[in-house]
């Protein structure tokens, strides 16, 4: 099992690859945000071995709690996270003009970005709660405080983050018929809630509803950007 986390990430990679090239009006989100992510899967020492220990490329992740697939991982599923709403309901995406940024809710804006940083940091250094329980509930408190700044992707965040959790429970669940025992033997279920729903540490399904949630009307917040319809349906007559 040396290999699976590194063959792991290069799956939800292919998978990023595979949107980025057939689908040319989302690249430029998707590499920004991939590369605003991507930097996140530094923070692997804070959930090794605490969270999980899983073996990695050159043993890095036991040696340093660094590994080379969580910066993978961050990259694409950065990037997907990003664009999987605007994909699968056909929005596109428009500038938010000056006139309506200085509406009173957006003078908060920078400090609202910041929101799940500060209140995870709090929560690492004040409880005894879990590194994933600090990240979970600071996505989930920065998603509410991005549908504060920005009432009208109240849609997109929170469908966002139900596709993403789809997506990631379809993910997470590829590996398990080859690896049956790979959460028993690499996931510290004894600092988790034990609960596996067919086999996936709920801590996971919690993770990829809160990520999406925040991170599927990221790009929007950051660059004033706006929703729109990318086709017009014409309703068939009787």
């Amino acid at each position: 099992m040396q290999y699976v986390w590194f063959i792991w990430s290069l799956i939800i990679l292919a998978l990023w690859v595979v949107i980025y090239i057939s689908k040319k009006g989302v690249r430029k989100e998707m590499l920004k945000m991939s590369l605003i992510t991507m930097p996140f899967g530094l923070t692997e020492p804070l959930f090794v071995p605490e969270y999980w220990f899983p073996p990695s490329l050159f043993d890095l992740a036991e040696i340093t709690g660094f590994d080379i697939e969580s910066l993978i991982f961050s990259f694409a599923i950065g990037g997907i996270g990003t664009v999987l709403y605007n994909l699968i309901f056909k929005r596109g995406l428009a500038e938010i003009p000056h006139s309506e940024r200085s509406h009173s809710r957006h003078r908060l804006h920078i400090y609202i970005l910041f929101i799940p940083a500060a209140v995870f940091i709090i929560l690492a250094l004040f409880t005894s709660l879990n590194h994933i329980y600090c990240g979970i509930i600071a996505l989930f408190i920065g998603g509410l405080a991005t549908l504060y700044c920005r009432p009208d992707l109240k849609g997109k965040i929170w469908v966002g983050g139900i596709l993403f959790t789809v997506l990631y429970f379809i993910y997470f669940g590829s590996i398990l018929p080859f690896y049956p025992q790979y959460v028993e033997l690499y996931w510290n279920l004894d600092n988790l809630t034990h609960i596996l729903v067919l086999g996936i540490p709920i801590e996971e399904l919690m993770f990829a509803f809160t990520f999406g949630m925040y991170w599927s009307g990221l790009y929007e917040h950051i660059y004033w950007r706006k929703l729109i319809q990318t086709e017009i349906i014409i309703p068939l007559k009787d």
